[in-house]
């Protein structure tokens, strides 16, 4: 996963909060000979396959004028889903006590891939019980690729 400019995360993010909604974070993916500019939007009142277009269609101008992204790409507005993306320290903060999974850059305790308990955040920390051992692991924020509040579905 690729990370963008700042200046167009500012630019993503005021674009976003102006329309009503929260820009949660974005992902640049690779697939085939282009790229996938995925974006999640988020609101306090859920969102709707409209509520996608709109951001899309006003995100969609504002990159045309930019043209902040090399190469060619597909943008993808989408709301964060059940199995929520984490981006931000605050993200972690804020899902204390959910399910997670982890996917780290480099293995830490020859492991890459975590799930289990969000125990808490501590500076730049994350601590989490793992399901598999019942173990508590810290694991340094800056050494995560990728995260996901695992989804549950009651009924």
């Amino acid at each position: 996963m690729k990370k963008i400019d700042p200046v167009l995360h500012e630019q993503l993010s005021t674009l976003i909060s102006s329309m009503g909604y929260e820009l949660v974070g974005y992902e640049v993916v690779p697939q085939g000979r282009q790229m996938i500019f995925r974006i999640y939007i988020d609101s306090p009142t859920g969102l709707t396959i409209d509520d996608c277009g709109k951001v899309s269609s006003q995100v969609s101008a504002m990159m045309d004028v930019a043209d902040p992204i090399q190469g060619r790409y597909s943008l993808e507005v989408s709301s964060p889903g059940i199995d929520r993306p984490l981006f931000e320290l605050g993200h972690y903060q804020r899902f204390v006590g959910s399910r997670v999974k982890i996917k780290l850059h480099v293995p830490i305790n020859r492991r890459r891939q975590y799930k289990g308990v969000l125990k808490r955040v501590e500076g730049d920390n994350i601590y989490l019980l793992m399901d598999d051992t019942g173990e508590e692991v810290e694991l340094p924020f800056s050494a995560i690729e990728k995260a996901n509040v695992i989804g549950e579905i009651r009924i």
